[in-house]
């Protein structure tokens, strides 16, 4: 009997262990626009746009994020504290497409929205995708947290500049507030310009 038991305690902890693995991600879709005065470490071109906004679809497979941004330009020659958009080309370059980067001029000022460098989508099951950008390929992974609380977006860009292969990459670990109006978003993003770590904080 004691040995019964224990073998159907054992299968009740499993199965709770895996109840719990397979919770579904919290809902991220909206449109979630940047609150500079709680967000830091700010990139110049997010600290100097008029408006920053992210539209989040999300499904049961994958999840998109299209960042907008609207009007204001870096400082001339200002870096972009520690590297480009996540997932995106160098800084300075254009993104997928030939459209010029928010911030290199093209109008980025003229108060109209620019994408920065397209939709950024992932699978919710944690497999990789990868695209062809034309100018090299970026590879992007989601993984959920066991009570589906959190999902961070993992991205990788390797790029062919003057110097030879650039690699940059990005993790952006998203959890909503309790209410589901806030989005906090912790970003750690590595470049040949270095390090950067920051936090942007989204409002509904």
């Amino acid at each position: 009997m004691r040995k019964l038991f224990c073998a159907l305690t054992v299968t009740s902890a499993l199965v709770f262990a895996l109840a719990v693995h397979a919770a579904p991600p919290a809902n991220f879709a909206g449109t979630w626009t940047l609150d500079k005065s709680k967000s830091q470490g700010l990139n110049p071109r997010h600290q100097n746009a008029e408006s920053v906004s992210w539209v989040i679809t999300q499904t049961e497979k994958d999840i998109t994020i299209d960042e907008k941004m609207t009007g204001g330009n870096p400082p001339a020659g200002a870096p972009s504290a520690g590297g480009p958009p996540a997932g995106g080309p160098p800084a300075g370059g254009a993104p997928a497409g030939g459209a010029p980067a928010a911030g290199s001029g093209g109008g980025g000022g003229q108060g109209r929205g620019m994408g920065m460098g397209g939709p950024r989508t992932f699978n919710l099951d944690g497999t990789e995708t990868s695209t062809d950008t034309g100018r090299g390929k970026v590879v992007r992974k989601a993984t959920v947290s066991a009570d589906g609380k959190m999902i961070e977006l993992s991205s990788k860009a390797t790029f062919q500049g003057p110097e030879g292969e650039i690699t940059t990459t990005s993790t952006d670990k998203l959890q909503l507030s309790a209410d589901g109006k806030v989005l906090t978003v912790n970003r750690h993003s590595q470049s040949p310009r270095g390090t950067q770590e920051s936090t942007l904080v989204f409002n509904k």
